[in-house]
C-alpha cells in the first residue's frame, strides 16, 4: 500500500422542521477567540497571510454582496484587490469575480481566488470558473487560469483549493462540491494551466446517500418556500494537504467520512480512473465537516457542524479541541504563522432555503481562532 502521511495513524421552527426544538446546549471545550464579526453578507472562506493579513470571501448566494472578496483592515472588510474586479460581468467572465467560494494564500505570498462562476448555485457561467492569483506585494492580479468546460462542468461548484509548489510552478487541487451533478477532484498544472478531473462521481467524492445531518437538533433538508422537502446532498467539499505533500485529504459535505489519496497518483495522467479509485483510503468517521486543514506537525483538522465543534486527528485518534454554542457551522479553516487555526462560523444551516423560505440567521457572523501551537503547511 502507498505510504500515507502520519496523520492517517437557534432554534428553528417546529412546524417547519417537524422536530422538537428541545436540545441541550453543547458542552464548552477549549477556548475560541473572536477575530472579526460580520454584519453584512455571510462569509465562507478565510485565509491568513504570513505577515498576518486576513482575507475573506462572500459567495453570491442571495445576500446583497457588494464585493465577493475582501481584506480585513482594522476590523473592516474592504474590496480586494479592488472594487472594479469585484463587479461581476457575465460578458467578461474571466476578468471579473462572479461568485467566490474560497481564498487561499500560497507559500509564495500570492492570494489565490477560487471563482465558482455559479451565483446562487445556478448553472455555471461558461468561461468564468477560474483561479485568480494576486501578488500580495503589489496587490495586483498576476495570473488567471480559466477551467475548461469539460473540467468545470455545467453542474460544477468549485469549493476549496490547496497548493503544492515544490516542483516548478506546482499544482493546485480543487474540490467540486456539486449539488446536482458528479463531485470530484480537479488537478491543475500551474505551469501550463492544464486541468483534469479525477475521481469524478466516485463514492469518495459523492454524497453519502444515507446521510442526514442533524444541526441544532433538527434534520437538515432542503425546504424551499412552497416546495416539497428534499434531501440535502453536497459532494466533495473539504480539502487539505499533508505536511509532506504526499497525501490529499478530502470529504463530501454530506458525509461523516474522511478520505485520503496519495498525491503522486492523483497528479499522474497515466493512471486510469479505475486504478486511481483503488488508491483511495477511507479513514473512517470524523463527524460531519465543511472545512478541513492540516498543520506542519502532520495533524488534520475538521469541523463538526452537527456538534458546534472543531476536531483534530492525531496519531489515528480524533479529539475535540473546541466546542461552543457560538460555533454555528464552522466553515473554512486557515492556519496562520502565528500558530492559530482561524475559521468562519456563518450559520449556513439557518438560511431560508432550509426553512421554508424563512431566514433564521442572526447577525453577526464570526471569524474565530484557536491556539494550536503549529504552523501552516507550506510546500514551496
Amino acid at each position: 500500500m502507498d505510504r500515507i502521511a502520519p496523520a492517517l495513524l437557534l432554534l428553528t421552527s417546529t412546524l417547519l422542521c417537524g422536530v422538537s426544538p428541545t436540545r441541550a446546549a453543547p458542552e464548552v471545550i477549549g477556548h475560541i477567540e473572536e477575530v472579526a464579526r460580520f454584519d453584512g453578507p455571510m462569509p465562507t472562506g478565510v485565509t491568513v497571510a504570513p505577515n498576518g493579513r486576513i482575507f475573506v470571501n462572500y459567495p453570491r448566494w442571495g445576500d446583497d454582496v457588494p464585493f465577493t472578496v475582501a481584506e480585513l483592515r482594522n476590523g473592516k472588510a474592504m474590496p480586494y484587490p479592488d472594487a472594479s474586479t469585484n463587479r461581476p460581468d457575465d460578458k467578461r467572465p474571466a476578468e471579473t469575480l462572479l461568485s467566490v467560494q474560497s481564498v487561499v494564500v500560497d507559500a509564495r505570498n500570492r492570494l489565490w481566488i477560487l471563482d465558482t462562476a455559479a451565483p446562487a448555485f445556478r448553472t455555471r457561467v461558461s468561461g468564468g470558473a477560474k483561479l485568480v492569483a494576486v501578488d500580495l506585494a503589489t496587490d495586483r492580479v498576476v495570473r488567471t487560469i480559466v477551467l475548461p468546460d469539460d473540467v468545470a462542468l455545467p453542474t460544477t461548484y468549485l469549493n476549496d483549493v490547496r497548493f503544492d509548489l515544490r516542483d516548478g510552478e506546482g499544482v493546485a487541487y480543487i474540490t467540486d462540491s456539486s449539488v446536482s451533478g458528479p463531485g470530484g477532484l480537479i488537478v491543475v498544472d500551474l505551469a501550463t494551466g492544464q486541468a483534469r478531473r479525477r475521481l469524478s462521481g466516485h463514492a469518495s467524492t459523492s454524497p453519502d446517500p444515507n446521510f442526514v445531518a442533524v444541526v441544532e437538533g433538527h434534520e437538515m433538508k432542503s425546504r424551499p418556500a412552497g416546495g416539497p422537502d428534499k434531501p440535502f446532498r453536497v459532494a466533495s467539499d473539504g480539502i487539505a494537504l499533508s505536511a509532506d505533500g504526499a497525501t490529499l485529504y478530502y470529504c463530501p459535505l454530506s458525509s461523516r467520512h474522511l478520505y485520503a489519496i496519495p498525491t503522486r497518483h492523483l497528479r499522474s495522467p497515466e493512471i486510469s480512473e479505475a486504478d486511481l479509485a483503488a488508491k483511495v483510503v477511507d479513514l473512517g468517521e470524523k463527524g460531519a465537516s465543511d472545512g478541513l486543514e492540516a498543520d506542519d506537525r502532520g495533524r488534520v483538522y475538521a469541523g463538526d457542524y452537527e456538534h458546534n465543534a472543531v476536531r483534530r486527528l492525531e496519531q489515528g485518534t480524533w479529539k475535540t479541541i473546541a466546542q461552543n454554542p457560538e460555533i454555528l457551522w464552522p466553515d473554512t479553516f486557515s492556519i496562520g504563522t502565528d500558530r492559530y487555526l482561524y475559521f468562519t462560523a456563518n450559520q449556513l444551516h439557518r438560511q431560508a432555503g432550509f426553512h421554508g423560505g424563512i431566514d433564521l440567521r442572526r447577525k453577526p457572523y464570526h471569524l474565530y481562532r484557536i491556539r494550536i501551537d503549529a504552523g501552516p503547511v507550506q510546500l514551496k
